[in-house]
């Protein structure tokens, strides 16, 4: 699994803080020409295929599986719920039920919101801030699967062994029915309490028993780990507060089960040569060396033998000079992609930092590509032809996502300069404890510089080259909200 650093919101009020956050947002959302709202034609069309979801011309028979105890797991207060699951023992092995939102049962293939999909290709996020892939209509009500409501969906059925690998895939159209909507940290209050009620008890119990088989699996293949913290951010009054927030055990489980539902829909499109793949080229041997390099500068062991994702594994966020080598190692993650193929597989099929081939498929109220590829599956299991408007669209699918995935990494970079500006904006002038970790190779007086309290990574200028990973007492020069620019000194 590979994490990022996100910009999350605690907590936000009306008050001069929050309007100041909000007005800086719909700033950004002009600059970048993005809007939460939808033409009146694709809200029309959102709301008729709401009430009229229809299964005419989908590929597969729809089963009855709301027999299944399925329930969501997400951040609190979301209601664009792409994913329910429900686990269970299978003799001496595990059985993953995932069931996925069916967005092509009210989407129709070129039509309003299908062409609206393809020209933003992903939702964006920033701190309060969401820039829906599809009308909320459909997005957090008709598509959704929210809880005590009957739900169209792909359900993944993911067959494991005792050691948690995954042994046999299928997938196919349902009707489904999620008994409750949990959060993260509710569900973590119940394992490490070891106690589970309802209906959905004997599912949940599995859930660090699988998630830990799969953390497992991980670090047998090589795949990366790659720990950097959130971001947080309160907003109350007239101050803006921030905060680092590491992920809890349950949010690494969840994420677990995605990404084997993405390998398991990788392993039906490449037996069949056909789909649509999200791969990472494997990173360039300079940079490895040149992370070697940075390890010796900070002073961190990394013996010659030692694969980098195990290194990357070892590291800890929580002290200042692993913090300074993980954010240099995202370099090694730069150049992923997507690859459409039928009738034969593409030059690359792997995603080297997850150490397989691999498939969006679980978020496609979220994510234009995975309604594709669930198609794919759904066909392949079902023995038919992928139909030919899925085929049709992998000219333009790739270049259609990585765009939006360029505009999605813009859009929260300057969300996060926004809060980090707002924030720090009453405190020109004064001192803050902080690491350097990074410094510009052609310019070594210029780095970034992560500050613990409030938590923050910004531009530093020295007055002699920067020594990376070093603690040292900076002085905040600029914190500016409407150019969004914050730089420190160190004198």
């Amino acid at each position: 699994m590979v994490a990022s650093r996100v910009l999350r919101v605690g907590r936000a009020d009306d008050g001069v803080a929050g309007q100041s956050l909000r007005a800086g947002i719909a700033q950004i959302q002009r600059e970048l020409d993005v809007t939460p709202e939808f033409p009146a034609e694709v809200e029309r069309a959102a709301a008729a295929a709401a009430g009229a979801g229809a299964d005419e011309g989908l590929t597969g028979e729809r089963v009855d599986r709301t027999d299944l105890p399925l329930v969501t797991v997400d951040p609190p207060g979301s209601m664009d719920l792409d994913q329910a699951l429900h686990l269970a023992r299978d003799g001496d092995g595990y059985l993953v039920h995932y069931a996925i939102a069916d967005v092509a049962a009210f989407v129709a293939p070129g039509g309003p919101v299908d062409a609206e999909a393809h020209r933003r290709g992903e939702t964006l996020y920033g701190a309060d801030s969401k820039i829906p892939l599809h009308p909320t209509a459909l997005s957090e009500d008709a598509a959704s699967l929210l809880p005590d409501r009957t739900r169209p969906a792909l359900l993944w059925t993911l067959a494991l062994d005792a050691t948690g690998e995954l042994v046999d895939t299928r997938v196919e159209r349902a009707t489904v029915r999620s008994i409750a909507r949990l959060d993260y940290a509710g569900v973590q209050r119940m394992v490490d309490a070891g106690r589970f009620d309802g209906a959905y008890a004997d599912s949940l119990a599995l859930f660090e028993t699988i998630g830990e088989l799969r953390l497992a699996k991980e670090a047998e293949r090589g795949g990366v780990d790659l720990p950097l913290p959130d971001q947080e951010i309160e907003v109350a009054g007239d101050r803006w507060s921030l905060s680092y927030r590491r992920m809890l055990p349950v949010e690494r489980w969840n994420a677990q089960l995605s990404l084997l539902t993405g390998f398991g829909a990788a392993t039906l499109m490449t037996r069949a040569k056909v789909g649509v793949l999200r791969t990472l080229p494997d990173p360039d041997p300079r940079d490895i060396a040149r992370l070697h390099r940075t390890a010796v500068a900070l002073g961190i062991a990394w013996p010659d033998d030692q694969p980098y994702p195990a290194f990357i594994r070892s590291l800890d966020p929580a002290r200042a000079d692993h913090a300074a080598m993980a954010s240099a190692c995202t370099r090694l993650l730069r150049g992923s992609g997507y690859a459409a193929f039928d009738g034969s597989l593409p030059a690359l099929t792997r995603h080297s930092a997850l150490a397989a081939e691999y498939a969006h498929v679980t978020a496609p109220l979220r994510r234009l590509v995975d309604r594709y590829a669930g198609e794919v599956c759904v066909a392949l299991c079902a023995g038919v032809s992928v139909p030919t408007w899925v085929t049709d669209a992998f000219a333009t699918l790739p270049e259609t996502m990585s765009a939006s995935g360029r505009q999605a990494g813009a859009y929260e970079r300057a969300v996060v300069n926004l809060v980090e500006a707002g924030v720090l904006a009453p405190r020109v002038g004064e001192r803050f404890s902080g690491a350097i970790v990074e410094v510009a190779e052609k310019e070594p007086t210029r780095g970034s510089v992560t500050v613990q309290e409030p938590a923050v990574e910004a531009a530093v200028r020295g007055a002699k080259p920067l020594d990376l990973g070093t603690e040292v007492e900076v002085t905040l020069v600029t914190a500016d909200v409407a150019s969004r620019t914050v730089a420190f000194e160190l004198r």
